[in-house]
C-alpha cells in the first residue's frame, strides 16, 4: 500500500469515533493564487476548514479548536482534499503531484490572499495558538504548493476540481504570468479545463465549441429556428435567413459584452420574455400568412433580442477569453452559426419527409406552428410573471443614461434605414 494511502487510513481510523461526520457546507469560497517562476510554479490555496470533512477536528473547552492537536492532521487533509483534485497542465501535459510547502489556519479577518505577495508573507507570520479560541466554522485552511515545470513561459491550464468541498463552491483565482498583467477569474462549480493565459487560438477554439453546443442545447433558440424553417424548407433561402439572425445577435452580443446593454436587474427577465414572444409571433405568422420575403427581416429583428439572451449565458465564461474578448465573441457567433446550420441539415429533410408522406404541407405547417406557439405561450406567460416581480422606476435623465441611449437610437435608425431600403419594391 502506498505511504499516502496508509496515512489516509490512519487519519480516518484515529478520529472516526471522536465526533460525527461533518455535513457538506451549503456554500464555500475558495481562493487560488498561481505564479510560475523559472522551473517552479507556486500555487497558494485558501479553503474554509469546515469544507475538509475527513478530519474530525479536536476541540478543547466549550468547543474551540485545539490547534496543537489539529496541526499534524492538516498535511494529509490538504493533500487528499485539495492537491489530489487539482488538475494543472503545462502545454497540455498534467503536472506531477506538487510538494506541500506550508500550511496554516487563518482568521476570517485576514485579507492576505488579495495578492500573492501578501499571501507569501502571511505564511511566514506566527501561527495561531489555542488562545485564539476559534471554531472550525470560523477559520480557513491555507496551503502552499510547489510544482516542478519546464518553463514559466509555457501555456498553463487548470481544472480546480474543488466543487466537492460544498454544495455551491465559488472559486476566485488570480494568475500571475511572467511579465504580464494579472489574470483574474471567478466562477461557480467546475469550469472544466481552462487556460490561465489563453492565446487567441485557444480562445477561438473554446468559444466556437461553446457557441455550437449552446444553440443545440437551447430549446427556445431551436424552437425559433424551427419556426423559420417550417414554411420554407429550402436550404438556400434558409441559409440567408439564419445568417441574418446570426448577424443581428452578433451586434447585441458584442454590444452587451462591451457594456452597452442596460444594467437594470429586470432586463434579463424582460429579454427572456421577449424571446418566448418571438417564437409565438413567428408561429402565428406561419399560420396566418407565411412570407419568405419578410422572413429575414423578422429573423434580424428578433436576432437582436436573442443576442442579449446569448450575452447572459456568456457573462461568466467570457473571463476565460483572456485578452482576446472580440475573438471570443466572434468565435462564439461562428459556433452558433455552425450549430444553426447543423440544425437546418436535420430539420429540412425531416420536414420534407413529413410533408411528403404524412401530411399536406399547408396543414402540416399549421399543426406544427400551433404546437410551437402553445409551448412558447406557456414560457412567455411564466417569464412575464417573473418579470412582474421586479420594481420598475423611471431612469435618471443624466449623461450616464443619455449617452448609451443615443447610441442605441442612432444604431436603430441606421438598421431601420437599411431594412427599408432592402425590402422596398424594386
Amino acid at each position: 500500500m502506498h505511504q499516502s494511502a496508509i496515512r489516509a487510513a490512519v487519519l480516518a481510523v484515529t478520529f472516526a469515533a471522536a465526533c460525527a461526520a461533518h455535513d457538506i457546507p451549503a456554500g464555500a469560497t475558495v481562493r487560488i493564487l498561481i505564479e510560475p517562476t523559472g522551473s517552479r510554479l507556486e500555487m497558494l490555496v485558501r479553503v474554509p476548514l469546515a469544507a475538509i470533512r475527513d478530519v474530525d477536528f479536536p476541540v478543547q473547552g466549550p468547543g474551540y479548536l485545539d490547534l496543537e492537536k489539529l496541526a499534524p492532521l492538516l498535511p494529509d487533509a490538504a493533500s487528499l482534499w485539495i492537491a489530489s483534485f487539482v488538475d494543472l497542465r503545462e502545454n497540455g501535459t498534467r503536472l506531477a503531484k506538487p510538494q506541500l510547502e506550508a500550511l496554516r489556519i487563518s482568521l476570517p479577518s485576514d485579507r492576505s490572499f488579495a495578492s500573492i505577495e501578501q499571501a507569501r508573507r502571511h505564511f511566514d507570520d506566527p501561527p495561531l495558538t489555542n488562545g485564539s479560541n476559534v471554531l472550525a466554522s470560523q477559520v480557513f485552511l491555507d496551503a502552499a504548493y510547489r510544482y516542478a515545470i519546464g518553463s514559466d513561459r509555457s501555456a498553463f491550464a487548470i481544472r480546480p476540481g474543488l466543487a466537492h468541498l460544498a454544495a455551491r463552491v465559488t472559486t476566485v483565482l488570480l494568475y500571475y504570468p511572467p511579465g504580464g498583467a494579472v489574470r483574474a477569474y471567478e466562477f461557480e462549480g467546475d469550469p472544466g479545463l481552462a487556460p490561465l493565459d489563453p492565446g487567441w487560438t485557444q480562445a477561438a477554439r473554446r468559444f466556437v465549441e461553446m457557441g455550437f453546443f449552446h444553440i443545440l442545447d437551447g430549446a427556445d433558440h431551436l424552437l425559433f429556428l424551427a419556426c423559420l424553417v417550417i414554411p420554407i424548407r429550402r436550404l438556400a433561402p434558409l441559409a440567408w435567413i439564419v445568417t441574418a439572425f446570426t448577424v443581428a445577435h452578433s451586434i447585441t452580443l458584442i454590444a452587451s459584452a462591451y457594456g452597452y446593454a442596460p444594467g437594470a436587474l429586470w432586463f434579463p427577465a424582460f429579454i427572456e420574455a421577449l424571446i418566448a414572444a418571438s417564437i409565438v409571433f413567428m408561429a402565428i405568422e406561419n399560420i396566418v400568412a407565411p412570407s419568405s420575403r419578410r422572413r429575414w427581416v423578422y429573423a434580424f429583428g428578433f436576432g437582436l433580442v436573442h443576442g442579449f439572451g446569448f450575452s447572459f449565458a456568456l457573462r461568466e465564461t467570457l473571463q476565460f477569453a483572456g485578452s482576446h474578448l472580440l475573438t471570443a465573441l466572434l468565435s462564439f457567433n461562428l459556433g452558433v452559426e455552425l450549430g444553426q446550420l447543423t440544425a437546418l441539415a436535420v430539420f429540412v429533410p425531416l420536414l420534407a419527409a413529413l410533408f411528403r408522406y404524412a401530411v399536406e404541407p399547408r396543414l402540416g405547417t399549421i399543426i406544427l406552428s400551433a404546437l410551437l406557439a402553445h409551448s412558447a405561450w406557456h414560457w412567455m406567460t411564466e417569464r412575464a410573471e417573473q418579470l412582474s416581480q421586479y420594481t420598475f422606476r423611471a431612469p435618471d435623465l443624466d449623461a450616464a443614461f443619455l449617452a448609451p441611449a443615443m447610441r442605441w437610437v442612432a444604431a436603430g435608425l441606421v438598421v431601420g434605414a437599411i431594412v427599408r431600403w432592402w425590402t422596398k419594391p424594386k
